[in-house]
Parts: C-alpha cells; structure tokens; sequence
C-alpha cells in the first residue's frame, strides 16, 4: 500500500472530490483509508447513566484507489512508486517531480 497513516491526500472521486485532508488509519487488509473530514457519518450514541445521547459525526472509511498522495511541490495529487536511495533504503518517489515523499 502506497499510502501511510499521516500523509496528506487528495480525494480523486466520490463525493467529496477536490478535498484535502491528512491520513487518520490504514487497513491494508481491507485497502482502506479514513482521511480526516472526509466521508463523514452520522452516529447516534445511547445514553447511558455517565453520558447523556448524542449525535456524532465521524469519518469513514474510503477505498484507498479513490485517493492520490498530495505533493506540495506540484501542488497537487500525484502517483507514486517506489525506489532506492543512495543508501539501498526503499522510498517512495513522486512519478511527476520525481521528489522523495518519505
């Protein structure tokens, strides 16, 4: 998976395409991303005898292929590869820019 937990994304269809927002969780298993404001759900919590009821509003989860890693040199969504640096480390490489995003 070519996205990681705290990397700023551009959402690419869906809804609430055009925005931006940093990267909350990943699950690589279920190829989904929960991106902060983005996909946004309303839960209604109980009350209990601590809490009174609320409505919350909370991200969900979306599809990582519906996503692009932002890049601030190009100012935009970009796709991204891997490749190795001078030290043998694998990083991961804007494919426009060819700028180092790790």
């Amino acid at each position: 998976m070519l996205i990681k937990k705290n990397d700023t994304v551009v959402v690419i269809t869906g809804k609430d395409k055009g925005k931006q927002g940093k990267v909350l969780s990943v699950n690589p298993k279920k190829n989904t991303v929960v991106v902060e404001g983005v996909n946004m759900q309303t839960k209604h919590q109980k009350q209990t005898r601590t809490a009174q009821s609320e409505i919350k509003h909370i991200e969900g989860p979306i599809n990582a292929s519906n996503v692009m890693l932002y890049d601030a040199k190009a100012k935009q969504g970009v796709r991204v590869k891997y490749d190795t640096d001078k030290n043998g480390k694998k990083v991961r490489v804007s494919v426009k820019t060819g700028n180092v995003l790790d």
